[in-house]
Order: C-alpha cells, then sequence, then structure tokens
C-alpha cells in the first residue's frame, strides 16, 4: 500500500521507542496517604472526575469532583459522557468471547495464520496471547501518532500493515507466550478479527452484543472533538485537551462511556455476562499477594486474600478505571477529566482501598 511506504522511515526511527514499551499501570510510586474515607482520598488526591465504589451493596462514594468543564462549569454527572481509554478493551475482549459462544472461533488458543496467512509469525501467536499481552507484537501508538501530527490519515487496516511491517522488519519483541507486555496493537488486531469474522463493523458488533442487551445507551466510538455539552471536557496541566484522532484508538481505546454506564458494564462482568467457565479463561488465576497479572482483557490484582479485577485507560486529557472485588460485591468507576500521565492517582486509590477498605 502507498500509505506505508511513504511512512518507512518515520517507523524506523521510531521502533526504539517501542523496545522499552510497558503497561501505563506499572508506576507503583504512590504518595502517602491518611486514609479515612474514599471520599476524603479522593479530595486529598484532588481527583477530578465522578466516581463510584461501592461495598456490599453500600455506596462508599457517588459523586463528582471539581468540574466537567472550567469554562462552562458544567458539573460532573453519573450520566455525562467521558473517555474512557484503555477501558475500552474489555470491551474487545469480551467481542471476543461473544465470538467464541458463537462458533465464529473454536478456541482461544488459535492462531493467527489460520485468519491471515500472511501475518508474520502468526502460527505462533493465539488470539490469547494477544488478549492477554503475551504475543511479544510491537506497540504501534507512538508511530502512528507521529504519522497523524504529519498530517496524514491511517485507518484501521493502514496501521495493521504499520503492524506487520514492524514485525517483518524487526521481529517480535520476545518469543509468544514467554513474557507479557502491554500493546495496543494486540487489540486492534482483535477488534479487526471481529470485523472479518462477523462481516459487521466492530462497533456496530459490540453495540449489537452488549449495549443493547444491558441498555448502554450512553456508550459509543469516540469523536476526534468532543460535543462539551454532553462531554466532560478533558484537561491536562490545567489546559483543555480533549481532541484526539480516535481513529488511532480502533478497538483499544475509542469508546466515550458515562459513569452509569460503566457501572451497568462492571456490574454484568461481576455478576452474569460470563459463564463461570468463561471467568475461568478470563480472569488471571493464582496471582501471589502483592502481585498484579493480565488476564483476557482484564488486570487482576491480589492483595492478601482480597481479589481486584480491573482496568485501566489513558487517552488525552483523561483516565479511567473500571473494577469489582467479589469477596466484598465491591464496584468501582472512576472517570476522570484530568489527565495522569504517570498512572499515580489510579495506583494510589488501588493501594489505598486494597490496604484500608477492603482489607479482610
Amino acid at each position: 500500500m502507498t500509505t506505508l511506504h511513504k511512512f518507512l522511515v518515520v517507523f524506523t526511527t521510531a521502533t526504539v521507542m517501542l523496545l522499552t514499551s510497558c503497561s501505563e499501570d506499572d508506576d507503583n510510586n504512590t504518595p502517602t496517604i491518611n486514609y479515612t474515607t474514599t471520599e476524603n482520598l479522593l479530595n486529598e488526591i484532588n481527583f477530578q472526575g465522578y466516581a463510584i465504589v461501592t461495598k456490599n451493596g453500600n455506596d462508599l462514594v457517588r459523586q463528582g469532583f471539581g468540574l466537567a468543564n472550567e469554562t462552562t462549569t458544567l458539573l460532573q454527572d453519573y450520566e455525562l459522557a467521558y473517555r474512557i481509554g484503555s477501558v475500552s478493551k474489555t470491551l474487545t475482549a469480551a467481542a471476543i468471547v461473544k465470538l467464541n459462544r458463537d462458533g465464529y472461533i473454536t478456541s482461544f488458543n488459535q492462531t493467527l495464520d489460520e485468519f491471515d496467512s500472511e501475518f508474520p509469525n502468526g502460527d505462533q501467536i493465539t488470539i490469547a496471547h494477544l488478549l492477554s499481552h503475551q504475543s511479544g507484537i510491537p506497540d504501534y501508538q507512538f508511530i502512528v501518532e507521529e504519522v497523524f501530527e504529519q498530517g496524514e490519515i491511517l485507518d484501521e487496516e493502514d496501521i495493521y500493515e504499520v503492524i506487520t511491517y514492524l514485525i517483518s522488519e524487526n521481529g517480535l519483541n520476545f518469543a509468544p507466550g514467554v513474557s507479557k507486555q502491554y500493546s495496543n496493537s494486540n487489540y486492534l488486531i482483535a477488534a479487526l478479527l471481529i470485523q472479518e469474522l462477523t462481516q459487521m463493523s466492530y462497533h456496530d458488533y459490540i453495540q449489537q452484543n452488549i449495549f443493547n442487551p444491558l441498555e448502554m445507551n450512553s456508550t459509543s466510538k469516540g469523536t476526534d472533538a468532543i460535543n462539551p455539552n454532553t462531554h466532560a471536557e478533558g484537561y491536562k496541566n490545567g489546559n483543555a485537551n480533549s481532541t484526539y484522532p480516535m481513529a488511532i484508538a480502533f478497538g483499544a481505546g475509542d469508546f466515550s462511556s458515562t459513569p452509569k454506564d460503566m457501572e451497568t458494564w462492571t456490574n454484568a462482568v461481576k455478576t452474569n455476562w460470563f459463564s463461570a467457565t468463561e471467568k475461568d479463561e478470563i480472569f488471571a488465576q493464582d496471582v501471589p499477594s502483592g502481585y498484579v497479572d493480565f488476564g483476557l482483557g482484564w488486570f487482576t490484582t491480589q492483595e492478601d486474600n482480597t481479589t481486584l479485577y480491573w482496568h485501566g485507560g489513558d487517552i488525552n486529557g483523561y483516565w479511567s478505571m473500571i473494577g469489582f472485588i467479589p469477596e466484598y460485591d465491591a464496584t468501582i468507576v472512576l472517570l476522570s477529566n484530568k489527565q495522569d500521565e504517570t498512572g499515580i492517582q489510579r495506583n494510589t486509590i488501588i493501594e489505598q482501598l486494597l490496604t484500608n477498605e477492603f482489607n479482610q
């Protein structure tokens, strides 16, 4: 494809950035907090957004913090839209599970060469490797963002070619299944697989199979520029920063949603959206205390006898997190319109809640 050839130099020079990439959730540099209540915790770390934390059927917090738009003084709201970034990956992974239910795939251990015979190293990479970030496929994000900054536009098929080019030229970052490294490429490929097998668009398939049954009426593909009347404005370092070419995040982080819909989705996963057998495959098992592991679309954090299943997201102007703790029938939804590139706020909240609020 001619689009690909135009950017060979960009791809080559930026590849070194990918070789040291890691999960945005790895930073454990959390500040010292004197925990009293969840609300006080969020105030103390200057959380800006909407927060829901429940425990044994009761709300620990359900409210907005700060403004959703500092110019119009729009308040944070349960039914206001926020970009959710990589929390979208939980939806992509769930759609792959639905493919398995409906016979479009026969196993999460099917390899990519069964769907694209020319995919480099495709005979070694399984669907499970994609969803659990064990594929070794390098992340395209930094490269493609640079291309967009130069004024060029790529769609998901173009980005797929970028990914295959990177592998062909530089190989995988590691042999599939021997290590784990967070990569958006995994989920763009998974979303394209959904389209190829169902002959539906990725977003329509999720709309039909997840949003409609659960009546998640306010979750949709994000637009490059937000509507300030219905969507929280994103901020970075005090400046509005909510414009982003959403084509880059295809399958990996391109949804906007509301606290209401994210609570619905989290509770569905916590209860019966997945069968018991599916949960055994999806959620990482036997995680040692104090550790985090990838499952198929979800992280598992274990702290003593308490297990948190969750996923976070980061995108221009926003960060997010959804999760649940079965031992306490707990639900956590955090949608922030104040960018936190370090992940410190999310990590602080997780650490403080598991240490002080959900500690058996």
